[in-house]
């Protein structure tokens, strides 16, 4: 079967923060399911003049290479729904999307963007039965998980080089909980963009939980919108298996549904606030015969359940099925051919004029006189974007989206 995987080589699309995570073990993963795997970029928007091109460029991969399944993984707006629909109409390959982040993204994205594919995923259990509830039948409900070639069983705690490390972009209370451990004695090796090692290569990140005695993993995200802002929810993300899966000691926040993936205190470990976290970190790196034990038996769980070969096997069958079913809903063979008189006219709508040049020109001064020429921009369309998809919902992601037809370049 042959693959069309479709998001970033690297890390938001930007070369300086490395090669991304999906690039680095969803690529592989269908390869060693046997798969013929191609890879179409969509997040450096440096590659094309604009999402027109970006947008035209995968109708003409998708029509010269003719896959069985396209992959995705969006961040935003960059491909329009209109392209998505002229996939699914065509019917040369099964079209299904992996949602990173449906625990604050649901409202704003997935729910919107979902009817557009044959098949959807998403991670998070709760979110799965709002599909459901809100009609969406198409969704599969799968998780993060580890890179089989990166699987390792632990060293002793007395062999690792680092007594504490983390690895992950410095933010919001990840760079005050390091800074407070720092405060009370407790050294932690940071690595990755915004911490002053920089970034490493997605090929160390294993290297450096091995030779850990304790990884940390922050497991909060900064800001959930469901209606109204709330508190923060708590997310399982890929570095829960890929800690565990490397022969690293996990010890990372509570996140909802964490023991249906591994027994906290056995095979990871948890902590609840930051005196928790001290706690926690001082006890194991005094008890490391406990320690070794954890992190065995966090490995073997992560080896025999939780790979990325165990999990896209099942989303790929699904995403298969999803299409053959609209195929026989539709009552009609598809055309097997792309529609270029549809996105031609869906080109057509993407557009900058008069009216939005003058808003972008009076919003981008604005704003960057608040956030400083480098952020003013970003900040703009930032806050063209939380009005859109609020306002306007659905056109967000279209081809006559505000955001897109505003601010490629930023």
């Amino acid at each position: 079967m042959r693959v069309l995987c479709v998001f970033g080589e690297h890390n938001y699309g930007d070369p300086k923060r490395g090669l991304s995570y999906e690039y680095c073990n969803f690529l592989p993963a269908f390869r060693r399911l046997g798969h013929e795997t191609l890879f179409f970029e969509c997040w450096n928007r440096s590659l094309y003049s604009g999402f027109r091109q970006m947008n035209r460029a995968l109708l003409e991969v998708v029509e010269q290479h003719r896959p069985d399944v396209i992959f995705a993984l969006l961040m935003n707006y960059e491909i329009w729904m209109e392209t998505w629909d002229i996939l699914r109409r065509a019917g040369i390959a099964a079209t299904v999307n992996w949602a990173a982040d449906d625990s604050w993204k649901y409202q704003q994205f997935s729910k919107l963007v979902a009817p557009h594919f044959h098949a959807f995923t998403t991670t998070y259990a709760d979110i799965h039965r709002r599909y459901q509830a809100d009609g969406m039948s198409h969704v599969w409900l799968s998780q993060w998980a580890a890179n089989p070639e990166g699987l390792q069983p632990p060293l002793p705690a007395n062999e690792c080089q680092y007594p504490v490390s983390f690895v992950g972009t410095a933010h919001g209370k990840r760079r005050a909980w390091v800074y407070r451990l720092r405060q009370r004695g407790i050294e932690v090796a940071c690595f990755g963009y915004g911490w002053p090692s920089g970034p490493v290569e997605a090929a160390d990140i294993p290297r450096i939980v091995r030779s850990s005695v304790i990884s940390l993993n922050f497991a909060n995200v900064l800001l959930q919108w469901d209606g109204g802002f709330g508190a923060p929810k708590n997310q399982i993300k890929a570095r829960t298996f890929e800690v565990p899966g490397s022969g690293g000691f996990l010890l990372t926040e509570p996140a909802e549904g964490l023991e249906r993936y591994y027994v906290p205190g056995r095979e990871v470990a948890v902590f609840r606030d930051f005196d928790d976290l001290e706690r926690k970190i001082r006890y194991y790196l005094s008890h490391l015969e406990q320690r070794d034990a954890v992190a065995r038996s966090g490995y073997e769980r992560t080896r025999a359940e939780h790979t990325y070969d165990q999990r896209f096997a099942p989303v790929l069958a699904f995403a298969l099925s999803q299409k053959d079913r609209c195929s026989e809903q539709a009552g009609d063979p598809r055309p097997g051919r792309v529609d270029w008189e549809a996105f031609a006219a869906a080109a057509e709508r993407h557009a900058m004029n008069p009216a939005l040049s003058m808003l972008k020109r009076a919003l981008v001064p604005a704003c960057s006189m608040i956030w400083g020429q480098q952020r003013g921009p970003r900040a703009a369309r930032r806050l063209v974007f939380e009005m859109s998809w609020r306002v306007l919902g659905a056109r967000t992601y279209s081809a006559a989206g505000l955001p897109g037809r505003m601010f490629y370049a930023e």
